[in-house]
């Protein structure tokens, strides 16, 4: 795979990712900390509201996550492992791999996307580690397919949307990681997906959504007896299938912005390589 198209790929991948800046956990409790009560499994199934609306609120106060990410998304095949921290500004570190087998590091600071540049490619980019990508550049259609990555992937959202829905079904009581969750899941119209979706970004979503031929997105989410979410699984159509694990609610994290001298910018790149070809 080339270095513009893995840049591509990645970039989703990193977009993906920074829909975590809304999710949160409960504070510092550890995974096995976490175990669910079986009244608490009991009360998740059985007041479908009011628990939806507690893990709302528990999904608010954690400083960090840890995720682990597979799917595929705009026709590419994404696997992902990284942590974000959530503290002002957000932070997200993530390896990726590509259909070729190759890690890649993208880090994201706030809206912009830093992928790491492989030592044996860092000679044509002069020398430099990081390749910044910035995300308000990406134009109306490519804001329109990362805020649609973005909603896949926020637990928060999912869990609002489940909220907003009267169609909400309990699968049951199922084990997520060693972890003992209820399952819920929801299949929404469009126009119902599409009054969770920002309304600055909603026009450019649905024209996107209705491109690609999709008629219905269908959510899954496994909540803990913490009112934590597990796992997040978004359907939508042809155009994505991601599921995301949540783990380490709280875990300190440190990711720093790479240095400016190690870095060149994406589209002042590829503006150079327009101005040498015309």
């Amino acid at each position: 795979m080339s270095l513009s198209k893995r840049v591509a790929v990645v970039a989703v991948s990193a977009l993906t990712a920074l829909a975590m800046t809304a999710c949160g956990g409960g504070g510092s409790a550890s995974d096995s900390d976490a175990a669910a009560q079986p009244n608490v499994l009991e009360q998740l199934a059985k007041d479908l509201k009011g628990s939806l609306q507690k893990t709302v609120e528990k999904t608010q106060s954690s400083d960090s996550v840890t995720i682990s990410m597979e799917g595929t998304a705009a026709g590419e095949k994404i696997t992902a492992k990284g942590v974000i921290d959530l503290r002002d500004p957000v932070k997200v570190e993530m390896t990726t791999t590509d259909s070729d087998g190759k890690p890649t590091t993208i880090r994201m600071i706030e809206t912009a996307v830093y992928v790491e540049v492989p030592e044996t490619e860092r000679a044509s980019m002069g020398g430099k580690r990081w390749l910044k990508i910035d995300v308000a550049a990406a134009g109306a259609e490519g804001g329109a397919n990362f805020t649609k990555q973005l909603e896949d992937v926020d637990p928060s959202k999912q869990v609002k949307a489940l909220l907003a829905s009267e169609n909400v079904k309990v699968v049951g009581e199922e084990n997520v990681n060693g972890v003992d969750t209820v399952h819920y899941t929801v299949t929404q119209t469009m126009d119902e997906y599409l009054q969770q979706v920002d309304a600055e970004m909603r026009k450019g979503v649905e024209q996107e959504l209705a491109k690609q031929g999709v008629k219905e997105i269908t959510i899954d989410l496994w909540v803990d007896g913490q009112y934590q979410p597990r796992r997040a699984k978004v359907v939508t159509g042809n155009l994505g299938d991601i599921t995301v694990d949540y783990t380490d609610y709280g875990k300190p994290v440190n990711i720093e912005t790479p240095p400016a001298a190690e870095t060149t910018d994406f589209a002042e790149m590829m503006k150079g390589l327009g101005d040498l070809t015309s």
